[in-house]
């Protein structure tokens, strides 16, 4: 065994001898020296081949791959002979936190791309977080990509707890990620247990984690997912809140499902979750787009009722509303309603007024609003604006 250990680390100087002075030739080198030689540690040299800048750390669950491929006996007898059990890994990936922390995270990511498929790499995290050892959130969401892959969902709950543990927000592209992971599963059952388990570990604050869940499904265009959890949620101890509710108003909006959209705002007033300003302008903003100005005007009516103010999104969907739909004395009448209450307008709303003036033959009134706003079109609110505020 002393042998074998010496000649190991023996490789391993010579590797790295030549990852130094040969540069990208080594990891060719490197690969053929793998194949001959049963001892090289391809952890080992998946870290020099980081150190040295021979690859990234983003292609890092890559490389070990090929590695395995050339030398997969030893990799097999090294997990099932636990040469390389999880706590001795643990162990090892303390030791060596101190002396650098970033050779060590991606020999994690590495280790755990080995054995994703098992539920030793769960164990593996749970240890490492018992332990007070907690990975970058970029290296959370490559070690998801890999769960997700794999449909090794008991990691991908580890690597949410971990994550929340650390006290980092997930990204939006964590939780698009996670989406992509359960998008093809024919199985719901996975899904939804997955959300029962959040529910209970983040509750009271588990609406606000579920809806980024919800969103993110929405994100990948998987919206019958979307809907699939909120229809679980009602269920939960954590019930569906004002956003939760929004998010679904815009999902079906959207997709033109106008129905079920009216329909879920009727649940949610009788579920005593009070509508705000953004669940009324996403009602009135999708029923805009369906031609709905019958509904436009109800909800309109009702918000006012309710004591809202419209912003520029309330008032640009009634004047364009009534302008589709010939009623151009009525579209003047919000557009002069809007300016009285000093809404600032926007480019769009006046070149819609403008246009419906002209459709009935008003050209004389459309010429009057196309000259006060060339007037004041630097004051005027751009497509730009809108994107400042999205940002």
């Amino acid at each position: 065994m002393e042998f074998g250990a010496s000649l190991v680390i023996h490789r391993y100087h010579i590797g790295e001898s030549m990852l130094k002075s040969h540069g990208r030739y080594a990891y060719r080198t490197f690969m053929l020296l793998s194949k001959t030689d049963p001892l090289v540690d391809c952890d080992e040299a998946c870290r020099m081949l980081i150190r040295h800048g021979i690859c990234h750390s983003s292609m890092f669950y890559i490389v070990p791959s090929k590695f395995i491929n050339c030398c997969r006996p030893v990799a097999t007898q090294t997990i099932s002979d636990g040469m390389k059990s999880t706590d001795q890994f643990s162990n090892q990936t303390i030791s060596s936190m101190g002396n650098d922390l970033v050779a060590s995270e991606e020999r994690c990511i590495a280790y755990i791309g080995r054995i994703c498929r098992s539920s030793d790499a769960a164990k593996l995290l749970q240890d490492l977080r018992n332990r007070q050892i907690l990975l970058s959130p970029k290296a959370y969401n490559e070690i998801l990509l890999m769960a997700g892959e794999r449909k090794n969902f008991e990691l991908l709950f580890q690597i949410f707890k971990d994550l929340l543990a650390s006290g980092n927000s997930p990204s939006p592209a964590f939780f698009s990620i996670l989406a992509s992971a359960f998008s093809d599963t024919t199985d719901s059952g996975h899904l939804l247990k997955f959300v029962g388990d959040v529910s209970e570990l983040t509750f009271p604050r588990s609406a606000a984690i579920i809806n980024r869940i919800i969103s993110g499904f929405r994100e990948v265009g998987r919206i019958d997912k979307s809907l699939l959890i909120f229809d679980h949620m009602k269920n939960l101890k954590c019930k569906p809140d004002v956003v939760t509710y929004n998010i679904i108003l815009d999902i079906l909006g959207k997709a033109g499902r106008i129905d079920e959209m009216v329909r879920e705002f009727t649940f949610m007033r009788e579920a005593n979750v009070i509508p705000d300003m953004i669940s009324y302008n996403t009602l009135i903003n999708s029923l805009r787009r369906m031609g709905r100005l019958d509904l436009c005007l109800v909800f309109w009516r009702e918000m006012d009722g309710r004591g809202f103010i419209p912003d520029l999104r309330t008032y640009t969907a009634l004047i364009e509303s009534f302008g589709r739909s010939g009623r151009v004395e009525e579209a003047l009448d919000v557009f002069n309603e809007m300016k009285r209450k000093r809404v600032r307008p926007s480019i769009y709303v006046y070149r819609a007024l403008i246009s419906s003036l002209k459709k009935v033959g008003k050209s004389d009134l459309s010429n009057c609003l196309l000259q006060e706003m060339n007037s004041c079109i630097t004051t005027l609110i751009s497509s730009k604006d809108f994107k400042r505020k999205k940002k």
